[in-house]
């Protein structure tokens, strides 16, 4: 659709390789519903399949929004990138978001430390590892500047010896610093705490007390904070999508 010569979309789409019921998935719902309700959130099961529906695409009256991840260690995601850059490149109603992963962009958010952990919670202590690894971590991605000699410094511990590109890495510890919690995030599983409002974690326990026990948010205050503390604010402008905040 054309308006006094600007391209109007009917439609947004917002395009996703993660499958339906995942971690990934339940995220970007969640997300989208919040910030840009009028947004359809798809997914196409893996990252081929993804590639393989913007190369199919002839619909020019609609905006799509891809989001295939960045992990650009990592050689086959490497390879679905450039194809994808080469199909959506001359569709000027397809739109690219830059992100290496989900799990990365929850690491990077700037209020992550202070969510999952109350200020006196034993796991600041036991979990000082992984907290430590994760401010070494960010800003060398940030930077750009990472290898795998600066990985191997940041990350000692055993748990990270068969972690080789930065989308296993920044999920597994996304994981460390998360679990049992109800902000707990691995491939299969997103903690009630990302996805719902304060507190509606289902199995939460009387010890089980986070950093907003004291200030809780609604899911919309949730996904606003996240928006605003990660690169998606950068990465949505980008694309042109407005958010409700």
């Amino acid at each position: 659709m054309k308006e006094k010569g600007k391209w109007m979309p009917s439609k947004t789409y917002f395009w996703i390789g993660d499958r339906k019921g995942k971690a990934g998935f339940l995220f970007w719902k969640t997300l989208m519903r919040e910030l840009c309700p009028d947004v359809i959130v798809e997914s196409k099961k893996n990252n081929s399949e993804l590639v393989k529906a913007v190369k199919a695409l002839q619909d020019r009256n609609n905006q799509y929004i891809i989001v295939l991840d960045h992990a650009f260690d990592n050689l086959q995601v490497y390879r679905e990138q450039k194809l994808l850059k080469t199909y959506a490149d001359g569709k000027d109603n397809v739109f690219l978001l830059s992100i290496i992963c989900f799990e990365y962009l929850l690491l990077e958010f700037d209020k992550l430390v202070d969510w999952i952990y109350a200020p006196d919670d034993e796991f600041l202590i036991k979990r000082a590892w992984a907290v430590k690894a994760r401010e070494m971590l960010l800003p060398m991605i940030r930077s750009g500047e990472l290898n795998y000699t600066s990985i191997r410094e940041i990350v000692t511990n055993d748990n990270y010896k068969k972690e080789y590109n930065i989308e296993q890495l920044s999920a597994r510890l996304l994981y460390d610093l998360t679990r049992n919690t109800g902000f707990e995030i691995s491939k299969g599983k997103i903690g009630d705490c990302w996805i719902r409002s304060c507190c509606e974690w289902q199995e939460r326990q009387e010890d089980d007390i986070c950093g907003l026990e004291n200030n809780r948010m609604s899911i919309s205050e949730k996904m606003r904070a996240v928006y605003q503390g990660t690169s998606l604010s950068k990465e949505f402008s980008n694309a042109g999508l407005e958010v409700v905040l």
